[in-house]
């Protein structure tokens, strides 16, 4: 009977969260269709008509490949919660150890590749014939193939130990053991901050120094005069997966370094460059990097308390046929559902994310006096990666982390001091 409840649950919730995707993608797919042949004049100011129909094509081509992916991950949600095939695993897995820890962050990672495996055709097709046609993927299929494999080998080096720690303190630290898991999980990921770009990132790409010349000397007097401090300012070969530019910094203090996609490089001129690295600078100046640490905290902090109580609560693991109890099947159902509830909370997030852009690009509208450059290099990325131009404001407030570029240069324009801009059509040159 219990199971019966908590399953019909799940339904409810799987189905609530389904509905609100499909509606949104149609309220998207609906505004995109409405001004694909007669964009506002906003629009029409920043690029150029073939641009804003290949833009047009691109958004509604990912927006019906992301109709059949929410269709089937739901499916494949609901088969692997109602199926009976995680108890089975669980099961059998224990068999092989039935003393230690180390069966149980097996299951844990054995289940989660087993969730993904679904997936893979969707994300090749993605990448070989989605991003492909529109000319984004720059990938072979091998490579493809091996940065999986890498993948799967750094899931079982580092996520098996550190699994097997936090379900060791689950063991041994008695009821409070949620707060020293979070420790652990946090002061590893602060960390990989240091550690990522130095041991785990060049595994998949090649960094190199920035080459002496004006655009390194420009982006070295950018970061002094900013009070942004870097140890070094390397290139990644983003090209040999992707067309898409950006732009990032990792690490922080002494460890900290600039990272410039060759995509960006060869897409903007050195004063547009600069420009970008003046937006990312300006998320550290502005605080932005410790507000999303400890916001990070906290919801992890949450999480690991909302772990130890469903693990206590008896109608948890049995709703779902796992032994009452048990840590580790609590910690993958908890990983499995918790989206169902997290999904109505995101808007918030990105509301908060969104803020933190329009801060940024208003500090690099002072850094490099004047927002000429930045609103170019936005209009020449946005042109370069087809962006979707003319979101419904309901799917951007759900989903987007960034505005959408016509708020962006908006607001970077909304400024006695703002300076000319490029011209019609600028976002292609």
């Amino acid at each position: 009977m219990v199971t019966d409840y908590v399953m019909q649950g799940v339904w409810v919730l799987i189905a609530l969260r389904l509905a609100a995707q499909l509606g949104l993608a149609a309220l998207n797919r609906r505004e995109v269709l409405r001004h694909a042949g007669n964009p506002p004049p906003a629009v029409v100011a920043m690029v150029d008509a073939d641009t804003h129909r290949r833009s047009t094509d691109y958004t509604l081509a990912k927006n019906r490949f992301g109709v059949i992916s929410l269709l089937f991950d739901a499916g494949v949600l609901a088969l692997l919660l109602a199926s009976g095939v995680l108890p089975w695993l669980f099961a059998h897995i224990a068999v092989w150890a039935p003393v230690g820890r180390w069966d149980d962050a097996l299951f844990i990672l054995a289940a989660s590749l087993l969730a993904g495996v679904p997936a893979l055709p969707f994300e090749w097709w993605e990448t070989f014939r989605l991003e492909a046609r529109f000319g984004f993927n720059k990938m072979t299929s091998s490579l493809w193939l091996v940065d999986k494999l890498k993948g799967i080998v750094l899931l079982l080096v580092i996520g098996f130990p550190l699994l097997w720690g936090v379900l060791a303190l689950a063991a041994l630290a008695g009821p409070a053991w949620w707060v020293w898991g979070f420790g652990l999980l946090f002061g590893f990921q602060l960390l990989m901050v240091v550690l990522y770009p130095r041991l785990i990132l060049p595994l998949f790409n090649k960094l190199t120094p920035l080459p002496e010349g004006e655009l390194r000397a420009r982006l070295f007097r950018l970061s002094e005069r900013t009070g942004f401090k870097a140890a070094t300012i390397e290139v990644m070969d983003g090209s040999k997966r992707s067309g898409h530019a950006n732009a990032f910094f990792t690490g922080f203090g002494r460890f900290r370094r600039i990272v410039l996609l060759d995509t960006l490089i060869n897409q903007l001129t050195e004063a547009e460059t600069e420009a970008v690295l003046a937006h990312e600078v300006g998320h550290y100046r502005r605080g932005h990097i410790p507000k999303m640490l400890a916001t990070s905290a906290a919801l992890q902090l949450a999480g690991f308390w909302a772990v130890a109580a469903l693990a206590r609560a008896p109608w948890f693991n049995a709703g779902f046929g796992f032994p009452a109890g048990e840590m580790a099947p609590a910690l993958l159902l908890f990983g499995l559902t918790s989206g169902l509830a997290t999904f109505w909370f995101a808007p918030l997030g990105n509301h908060v994310s969104r803020k933190h852009e329009f801060e940024a690009d208003a500090f690099a509208r002072e850094a490099m006096g004047g927002p000429a450059e930045l609103v170019s290099a936005l209009r020449k990325m946005a042109s370069k990666s087809l962006s979707n131009l003319t979101p419904h404001p309901l799917f951007s407030a759900v989903y987007y982390s960034h505005p959408a570029l016509v708020e962006r240069e908006a607001a970077l324009l909304a400024t006695p001091q703002a300076k000319a801009t490029p011209a019609a059509g600028g976002a292609t040159n």
